[in-house]
């Protein structure tokens, strides 16, 4: 009986939101990017361009200077994603790990990888620029 209803709740929400999404069309009729929006825009691809040319010429190579600015990207991105994964795994192990001890364990192996991956993704950068520009030479 259960599942007999879960299937059809699941049919029902597919199909309401199949029938209640809206095709969205391109024209040019209406202008979405301003010229303040677009002239945003290049500046900021240009300050990117700019910051990959420099990563290139501080590693006097375009290899080493793409790796050395993904990792950089990734250290930075890293932070906030990480924190959000925290909090979410601390959820399971504080909030509903209280009945339930394997919602426990989930939480807290959840937690050490988050983390493990956070001091990874901060050191790597660090690890890169040394073994690169000290024995590199």
């Amino acid at each position: 009986m259960k599942r007999i209803a879960m299937i059809c709740t699941i049919s029902f929400l597919i199909l309401i939101s199949i029938f209640c999404t809206n095709s969205v069309y391109a024209s040019n009729n209406n202008e979405i990017i301003t010229e303040e929006t677009k002239s945003e825009l290049v500046e900021i691809k240009d300050n990117e361009l700019k910051s990959i040319e420099d990563y290139r010429n501080a590693y006097a190579s375009n290899t080493y200077g793409a790796v050395a600015y993904i990792l950089n990207k990734v250290r930075i991105y890293s932070i906030p994603f990480c924190f959000l994964g925290i909090a979410i795994s601390a959820i399971y192990e504080y909030v509903l790990g209280i009945r339930h001890m394997e919602t426990r364990d989930k939480g807290f192996n959840a937690m050490i990888a988050i983390v493990t991956i956070f001091v990874i993704c901060q050191v790597l950068p660090l690890i890169f620029a040394i073994v690169v520009k000290g024995f590199r030479g």
